[in-house]
């Protein structure tokens, strides 16, 4: 069970509660997630602890998706709900669900540990890639994965803006579709349908099978 510490004043209070068990959200609590919010803006306790129950486990799944590190994981679901704690005052209804409002952040969390986990990395081996003779097929090896990348990049500029952004969200981003869908405000059928006619754009575009 997650339990968020107890942190300085403007931060969430302690007993906030274990993830809850809504993996799956029906439609109508969105309207009761953006009252949680609201309510949580204004310094209402309960209702971040309401609102932690309801959505920490989807957001946590999220993160551990993008991270793939259970530890890390649970690192950066707490802080996503010490940002939202803070900043629960920026959500604006009219711009999204609170539950898209609350992934974005998740996500954004999570590349951000990610990243700093990858410049980490890099730091540690840049004395040793620098030491060690360059063999020849090492070279060929990573010429050839830069190309691959780059064919990536250049294909992805093919796809239509909503394609794009579908195929990015499910396969770089690490979203489900039904998060793909909850994220761009679409019905799983039609995100779905973006996401598939934007991997078949993808693939045309890079000459697969041709």
């Amino acid at each position: 069970m997650t339990t968020l510490r107890s942190v300085p004043s403007g931060d969430p209070p302690e007993g906030t509660g274990g993830r809850g068990p809504a993996a799956d959200l029906p439609d109508e609590v969105g309207p009761r997630l953006a009252e949680l919010l609201h309510r949580s803006s204004l310094g209402d306790e309960q209702a971040f602890a309401e609102l932690y129950d309801a959505t920490s486990a989807r957001l946590h799944g999220l993160v551990l998706r993008v991270v793939r590190n259970p530890a890390q994981a649970e690192e950066v679901t707490q802080e996503v709900f010490l940002e939202v704690w803070r900043m629960a005052s920026r959500f604006d209804p009219a711009r999204g669900s609170a539950l898209s409002w609350l992934m974005t952040i998740g996500h954004r969390k999570a590349v951000d540990r990610v990243r700093s986990a990858e410049a980490s990395t890099r730091r540690d081996t840049t004395y040793h890639q620098q030491t060690q003779p360059v063999d020849h097929d090492a070279t060929a090896d990573a010429a050839h994965t830069s190309l691959e990348a780059q064919r990536v990049r250049t294909a992805l500029q093919a796809l239509t803006p909503v394609q794009h952004e579908a195929v990015r969200l499910a396969y770089f981003g690490g979203y489900t579709h039904t998060e793909v869908a909850t994220m761009l405000d679409l019905p799983v059928g039609t995100a779905k349908t973006r996401i598939r006619d934007g991997l078949i754009r993808l693939r045309d575009a890079m000459g697969v099978g041709q």
